[in-house]
């Protein structure tokens, strides 16, 4: 008998939760699903868009979160990109640049995935992909 995974949630530790939310929910469309507590100045906070769940957890207890991120877990994020899968990455892009998100326009990785690069504001790497389709900057890609 396997083990039968139904979906996953990564957990990812944030400095500033308002700040968080603000981009999950009101830059990239996140819904909040489940919060520790109301308000935008929770503790945990459970994201839905579309299929993708994604969880949020303050890095610092309130009485113990420094004045400032430690720039050495801010620098150690990088190691970590969170991939979503999105077939229409021209208007994933558009969205992005309406809502000043910093992000550059798609592109076809050697391997065949057509990409978009961010990070949100705690350094953690994100990635909106889809397969490319033959003639998108691949040769090697396959209609789909």
């Amino acid at each position: 008998m396997s083990i039968r995974v139904e979906g996953v949630a990564p957990l990812v530790q944030v400095y500033d939760m308002p700040r968080a939310l603000q981009f999950y929910r009101d830059a990239l469309g996140f819904s909040v699903v489940g919060q520790s507590e109301p308000g935008d100045d929770c503790n945990w906070a459970m994201l839905q868009l579309d299929d993708a769940t994604l969880m949020l957890n303050t890095a610092y207890d309130p009485e113990a979160r420094p004045p400032q991120p430690d720039s050495a877990r801010v620098r150690a994020h990088r190691d970590t990109i969170l991939f979503f899968g999105c077939r229409d990455l021209d208007a994933c892009y558009a969205h992005l640049v309406t809502r000043g998100v910093a992000a550059e326009p798609p592109r076809t990785a050697p391997y065949g995935m057509r990409q978009i690069f961010l990070s949100d504001p705690d350094g953690f790497g994100l990635c909106f992909q889809w397969p490319a389709e033959a003639g998108e900057g691949c040769p090697e890609a396959t209609s789909r």
